[in-house]
């Protein structure tokens, strides 16, 4: 039996006040984490030119590199203070998240927003290989937190006004707002319910205005093309997509040998002396190939006449940035490798390009395309979210005509990547988030509390063709309704479930980790797994 509390809140979540709620809650939370990110956006491009301005006098006499190794101590030393006044701030902030999502993490966002903020200016500050946009995101995510707490939300809101701020974050990030929601949607919440949709779009577009009234209407990456590719050389694109899927497997493995390996081994020794490998590494890369430094803009302002620059030049600049970011990221430094995995995209683009040009005879006109394909290409390799990496390039190049091409990157890629039998990298980092955090009780909030979760059923899933009270459904959770075809259906014992029906489901904080492992695995369609749907 439904208790007055859990009915009030089956009624509050269908009732046209609730969707209008998540409208202005998220546009909302859009303003929160897009100022944020905003600022920290700001914070960032100065002490990147600081750092610029001040390279020629720090190499230009001994007294000055003394000087510059001293800022890069300092910087060293007050980040790995920050990290162990708040844990949370750690790597890039997207595993984080989702934690926080799923629920088993509870941060808090005063004292994240202030350690991440600052320990990003400080990185930029010393030229570590460290990108904006995974910072952003969790700097989006807390702004959402705080929203939900000032509003006195229930956990299970909160975690939807987490999620628009993540959408908010990466939104302001990039300046492309449907990148923002598709990413909250697909890599953090997983979960493709009305009011999620909503609520996130309103966020991002918020967001979006927000951060092009202060830093203008440009994406961060623009790219824009003199010609689109002809359908004769999508052979060339079906190649450019293999070799990202390879790059991509290849930069995921890097990076889990480095973190699981290398510095998972230093494991017992202070965090600063961790710490100190990368920042003692940014004095030699300034000095031998300052492009190097920071999350990739110098690069980004090269590759704006990318057929002037050798090709051997774009092949250092490719390899020497996937190892610095490798050895910065690996060692727990707070930022996000987001921003250079673009750049690593643009220069594998450019790369494919040159060689085409000197091999193949192909216009070096059509290197831009090949950058904007490079970039969606390792993306979807990468990050397995080969949606979102298609809607990406479409934003940062404006072109209808170039969806089909990067289309068939993003697949193609996104296969090759699979069959390397590779982890998705934010979902490696978040397993092994999960293995090394412990439960925290407190994290689902009150003991008890009843939170709501939409699932779709899957064709040919274990579900399909089966009643409700046919299925072994996990203690303490309900299914409240059923919807089927836009129409609400009042579930019963007798009720008939069919493929691509959505189901809500009420369930207790206290085991909904494991309610919704279970529920999940029934709504899986057999079409994904290639199992033959089985209960009991």
């Amino acid at each position: 039996m439904f208790t007055d509390t859990m009915q009030g809140e089956v009624r509050r979540r269908f009732s046209r006040r609730f969707q209008i709620d998540m409208v202005w809650e998220g546009a909302l939370v859009g303003i929160a984490g897009g100022g944020v990110v905003t600022l920290y956006r700001m914070a960032l491009t100065r002490a990147e030119h600081i750092l610029r301005g001040l390279l020629p006098t720090f190499f230009s006499s001994g007294l000055g590199l003394l000087g510059f190794a001293a800022l890069v101590l300092a910087c060293c030393l007050v980040v790995a203070a920050l990290v162990r006044w708040e844990p949370y701030t750690s790597g890039s902030g997207i595993p984080q998240t989702d934690a926080e999502v799923m629920g088993r993490m509870d941060m808090p966002w005063h004292r994240v927003l202030l350690a991440k903020f600052s320990e990003g200016v400080l990185c930029a500050l010393a030229g570590l290989s460290m990108g904006r946009e995974g910072p952003s995101v969790q700097l989006g995510s807390m702004g959402g937190k705080a929203v939900s707490r000032l509003l006195r939300r229930n956990r299970g809101e909160e975690r939807l006004l987490v999620t628009c701020g993540a959408a908010a974050g990466m939104s302001a990030a990039f300046n492309a707002p449907l990148t923002g929601v598709l990413f909250a949607i697909e890599e953090i919440h997983k979960e493709f319910a009305p009011s999620l949709i909503v609520s996130a779009m309103a966020s991002a577009v918020a967001s979006d205005f927000l951060v092009s009234q202060v830093l203008g209407v440009q994406p961060v990456l623009k790219l824009a093309f003199i010609k689109d590719i002809p359908h004769d050389y999508y052979l060339y694109v079906v190649a450019l997509g293999v070799l990202c899927g390879l790059a991509g497997a290849v930069h995921n493995r890097g990076m889990f040998a480095c973190t699981e390996r290398l510095f998972a081994k230093m494991g017992e020794l202070p965090l600063q002396l961790r710490l100190a490998i990368p920042f003692a590494l940014a004095i030699p890369v300034a000095y031998a190939m300052p492009e190097l430094l920071c999350g990739g803009d110098a690069i980004v302002e090269l590759l704006s006449a990318p057929a002037a620059v050798p090709l051997g030049t774009l092949a250092l600049l490719l390899l020497g940035k996937y190892l610095y970011t490798t050895v910065c990221f690996g060692a727990g430094t707070p930022g996000g490798t987001l921003f250079p995995l673009c750049v690593m995209g643009m220069l594998c683009g450019a790369v494919f390009a040159a060689c085409l040009t000197r091999v193949t005879g192909v216009q070096s006109l059509f290197m831009a395309n090949f950058m904007a394909l490079g970039i969606a290409g390792l993306f979807a390799s990468v990050v397995r979210a080969p949606v979102t990496a298609v809607v990406l390039a479409f934003e940062l190049t404006g072109s209808m005509d170039a969806l089909l091409s990067v289309s068939i990157v993003s697949i193609v890629s996104y296969v090759v990547a699979n069959l390397t039998k590779t982890d998705p990298f934010y979902e490696r980092l978040l397993s092994r988030l999960l293995d090394l955090t412990p439960v925290d009780p407190s994290a689902n909030g009150e003991p008890g509390e009843k939170v709501f979760h939409t699932y779709t059923v899957g064709a040919g899933s274990k579900l399909e063709g089966r009643t409700l009270s046919e299925v072994g459904w996990p203690d303490d959770s309900r299914i409240v309704t059923v919807s089927r075809a836009g129409v609400d259906i009042v579930p019963s014992g007798e009720t008939v479930l069919e493929a691509l029906d959505e189901i809500l489901v009420i369930m207790n904080t206290d085991t909904e980790a494991e309610t919704q492992e279970l529920i999940l695995d029934y709504c899986r369609s057999s079409l994904a797994t290639g199992k033959i749907p089985r209960i009991g």
